[in-house]
């Protein structure tokens, strides 16, 4: 089995006084879809965030590659964090920036590359996503799914190891969820990206995952494949998903 590029052990989240996350352990594989699930307010998020070290964790090891990540020196931390692309829940673009502004930022801020290469780069992620006829429009004319897409071309415009996705279909309809689900999918194929979604909807778990990772009230109580899920006889799993249960 090949190494993980993340490895987690011990892992525990608190805020104030309050234990959200407690002896978290997980592996995430490279060229996997990795699917952090569980019902709203389990702890999810909140785990994407001390993985990324957006918040510290109160205890434990996040190791990229073997590389301790909590207490990573802020520069080497800052090289690592460009190996990582993040598609926030509310897409987090700019409003008063067009598109291509807002996919532009990140090679803008992180590399030195001239502004015919920036040019290209970022046409060829709006391409990717398909999203070419919308390169100047401001966030505000963009539908829901079209804001998906834009901030996912951001989120790759770095060419990234590891995607991470916050309830990348959040408000979304079935066909437009669909749509950004294949997409993932055709990018982690084209890009050769491992993936870590986010997610409580039901039928992107199904389109989506190589293996889940199931969060009750902190903890994690399932790891392993969607067809080892369906037999590991836990109530909670098998409650979860008793309203659309895998194929």
């Amino acid at each position: 089995m090949n190494a993980p590029i993340i490895s987690v052990r011990g892992l525990e989240a608190r805020y104030g006084d309050s234990s959200i996350l407690r002896d978290i352990d997980l592996d995430i594989r490279p060229h996997e879809v990795s699917v952090i699930l569980g019902s709203s307010g389990c702890g999810k998020t909140t785990l994407l965030k001390n993985i990324l070290r957006l918040e510290q964790p109160f205890a434990g090891s996040v190791k990229y590659w073997g590389e301790e990540l909590t207490d990573m020196h802020e520069i080497r931390y800052q090289e690592v964090l460009k190996r990582f692309g993040v598609l926030f829940q509310g897409s987090a673009l700019l409003n008063s920036l067009p598109v291509y502004d807002n996919i532009a930022i990140p090679l803008e801020q992180h590399t030195r590359l001239s502004q015919r290469v920036i040019d290209r780069l970022v046409r060829e992620k709006l391409h990717l996503v398909r999203l070419d006829g919308a390169i100047y429009h401001l966030p505000s004319e963009l539908s829901g799914g079209m804001k998906k897409r834009a901030a996912l071309a951001r989120a790759i415009v770095l060419d990234p190891e590891i995607l991470f996705c916050d309830e990348p279909t959040s408000g979304l309809d079935p066909l437009t969820a669909l749509a950004l689900d294949e997409l993932l999918l055709d990018l982690k194929s084209k890009l050769d990206m491992t993936i870590v979604v986010v997610t409580h909807e039901l039928a992107s778990i199904q389109r989506l995952a190589d293996r889940i990772f199931f969060i009750d009230n902190g903890a994690l109580i399932f790891s392993g494949t969607p067809a080892e899920a369906q037999k590991a006889g836990l109530d909670t799993i098998d409650h979860f998903f008793e309203a659309g249960r895998f194929d």
